[in-house]
């Protein structure tokens, strides 16, 4: 089976620091992957590397066939919006607009009429059980809510592949393993491929596959369950 998403001999500096050196990684269509290690290993510079956020020093990184690495700031950015979903530690919602509104923000600016962004919108935040926040600010709702908020939004445009940095980083366990169970089942529902950066044991159980990242390279393996 091809891999849908590949980095090759990917390499990646800040300034004297060289955060990834020659790192290699295949993600496949449907599957999640954890990425795994210390703090400081690169772990999220390979996420940001492989969702087009960063382009490497050196080396390729492919999503379907198509070299991102050679892409403009243009079509990466289109990519995004339109193959990729993000969930970052700290969700990132817009404070400005309710949340059902900041999960219609990808669809709106993908063209979608707002009836239909935020009827679609509506399913996700039901989805995973956070309709009752849809008409507030993000300020308004607790720290679990707003995390699924953050989930809703990066699946309602049903991406190829979402990347999550430490998703339940800011989150207690018991709301933590909500959002992972709701986020993980989502994202299989929808056929996503997942890249899920953590240092968590518990979170990189709802894997299929661990990569372990130090000192900017990556050795992969099977996860055992």
């Amino acid at each position: 089976m091809q891999p849908l998403l590949t980095a090759e001999d990917v390499t990646y500096s800040f300034g004297p620091t060289h955060a990834l050196d020659s790192a290699s990684l295949r993600v496949y269509a449907g599957e999640v992957l954890a990425l795994m290690g210390p703090s400081g290993s690169g772990k999220s510079t390979l996420l940001h590397c492989l969702a087009g956020i960063l382009t490497p020093d050196s080396g390729q990184v492919t999503f379907d066939g198509r070299d991102i690495t050679a892409m403009s700031d243009t079509a990466r950015s289109a990519l995004r919006r339109t193959d990729f979903g993000f969930v970052f530690q700290f969700g990132q919602l817009v404070p400005e607009l309710s949340c059902l509104e900041n999960v219609a923000l990808p669809l709106r600016l993908a063209g979608v009429g707002r009836r239909e962004a935020q009827r679609r919108s509506a399913e996700w935040l039901e989805r995973l059980e956070v309709a009752d926040v849809a008409g507030k600010r993000p300020g308004q709702a607790s720290g679990g809510q707003g995390q699924r908020v953050a989930v809703a939004r990066a699946l309602v445009t049903r991406p190829r592949v979402i990347f999550a940095d430490e998703p339940t980083g800011a989150l207690d366990s018991l709301n933590g393993e909500r959002v992972m169970q709701l986020f993980i089942a989502a994202a299989r529902d929808t056929g996503a491929a997942v890249v899920l950066v953590t240092h968590e044991a518990r979170v990189a159980a709802y894997s299929d596959r661990e990569a372990v990242v130090r000192d900017g390279r990556v050795r992969e393996q099977e996860y055992a369950r």
